[in-house]
């Protein structure tokens, strides 16, 4: 002890701590380098980066379909893989085999980074800071993903309510994807249930304190997502599974509490989880800029998804012309045709869904999908091909009761007169028989 201005003070070399915190094992500095090259690549390169930049209605593609890293998975994947050339177009699967040759190159680097750094660091005694930054980086990605999912869940736009032509289509036909897509499509309460669990996530890991039960409810919802993808073949397993293993990473620390609690019976001590700072004072200004971050996630997520829902969901608008028609009378140059005639060539159906556009369902039910132009103020409608230039139809308008509906006019060529009863939607179960308490029976059809 010395003396100073009256007041005992401890000399610095009387504590016989180590100054840069507790010496981790070997296995634990290797382990860590590992993950934390894996983790960065693994952001940076996938659509864990992308999440976390709030620009509305801004698509931007993932560092990885640029150079250097396109070029360098092309390369691995025929040279390494044997694997054909994969494409690194945006096609809205996550399972690419670009993306599995991705994964692959940052698996490569990640342990050529280990061990080069494991050969210049090998002194360190611990990566107590790094780790802090890494867990908060974590956090923020779990953060954009747990948003971007779950709003577009509680503003059911992921899986949308089926489109009539959905409706008419044999369930057999459905790929797995198109039947688990069209379920919950068809229950928007359970979509948005879904959606509410997973944003729970995502605001309990922005938060500190939360963040343990945070990872756990992701880790809950991950699973289920996980399984659903593996068992309906939704191409987005490789992301789900890196999502749950990131949770894993937060909890991971308060394992050893959280079984004294839920399973030894014995008390749990207070998280040893270093905070981000060394003062009080800037914790809470980082906390401040944390749940700021976090807001503007979810307004630009919120915004971007309610847009989507306006132009794909169940805000979309309509065709003026909306409904299922069934083809009554089919004439063809003055002649009438049979809808019973098992010709391609005639119509069964008429699909008016979206406003520019229009289905027709043939005998054999097949689908013939076209662009439309509906003028009801002058009682006109164009039909035109996409893959056809020189295809076209007009015709006149004219609907004598709502659930009756007359197009006259040229086909391809052809007087065509197509006289059409509207089809009612209740008449499908899936729509007309609603919810029940009571249930004397099980209504399974």
């Amino acid at each position: 002890m010395q003396i100073s201005f009256g007041r005992p003070v401890t000399t610095v070399a009387s504590v016989d701590l180590p100054p840069t915190g507790p010496c981790w094992t070997s296995f634990s500095r290797v382990g860590f380098r590992f993950l934390f090259v894996y983790v960065v690549l693994y952001a940076l390169f996938t659509q864990l980066l992308t999440s976390l930049l709030p620009i509305p209605n801004l698509e931007i593609a993932d560092l990885s379909t640029h150079w250097p890293m396109r070029p360098i998975v092309l390369w691995t994947a025929v040279h390494i893989l044997r694997v054909p050339r994969p494409p690194f177009a945006d096609t809205g699967s996550g399972d690419k085999m670009f993306d599995w040759t991705l994964v692959f190159c940052m698996l490569v680097f990640a342990a050529i980074a280990t061990v080069v750094w494991s050969l210049l660091d090998r002194k360190r005694p611990n990566y107590i800071t790094l780790y802090k930054w890494l867990r908060f980086g974590v956090r923020m990605v779990l953060v954009g993903q747990m948003f971007t999912y779950g709003l577009s869940k509680v503003i059911p736009t992921q899986m949308p309510f089926p489109y009539l032509i959905r409706l008419l289509t044999p369930y057999g036909t459905f790929s797995p994807m198109g039947v688990l897509w069209t379920s919950i499509g068809s229950a928007p309460a359970y979509e948005i249930f879904a959606g509410s669990a997973e944003l729970l996530a995502g605001i309990l890991i922005l938060i500190p304190r939360t963040t343990t039960l945070g990872a756990l409810v992701c880790m809950a919802d991950m699973t289920n997502v996980f399984l659903l993808n593996m068992t309906y073949d939704v191409p987005v397993k490789l992301l789900s599974f890196h999502l749950f293993l990131l949770a894993f990473f937060l909890a991971s620390p308060e394992l050893s509490r959280l079984i004294n609690f839920f399973f030894l019976n014995r008390t749990a001590p207070p998280s040893a989880e270093p905070p981000l700072f060394a003062t009080l004072r800037v914790n809470r200004i980082a906390l401040a800029a944390q749940l700021l971050f976090g807001l503007s996630l979810f307004l630009v997520n919120a915004y971007t998804t309610y847009t989507y829902a306006k132009q794909f969901g169940f805000a979309r608008p309509k065709s003026p012309l909306y409904g299922i028609w069934n083809v009554e009378q089919q004439f063809i140059d003055g002649q009438l045709r049979s809808p019973l005639l098992d010709d391609s060539g005639r119509w069964r159906r008429i699909v008016f869904d979206l406003p520019t556009r229009v289905t027709f369902q043939r005998i054999d039910d097949s689908f013939a999908r076209y662009g439309a132009n509906i003028n009801i103020r002058e009682k006109t409608v164009t039909i035109t091909s996409d893959t056809d230039q020189n295809w076209k139809a007009s015709f006149t308008i004219a609907r004598p009761t709502p659930d009756r509906l007359i197009l006259d006019g040229d086909m391809d060529g052809h007087k065509t007169r197509l006289l059409l009863k509207l089809f009612d939607l209740k008449q499908f179960n899936l729509i007309g028989r609603g919810f029940h308490w009571v249930s004397v029976v099980p209504y399974n059809r």
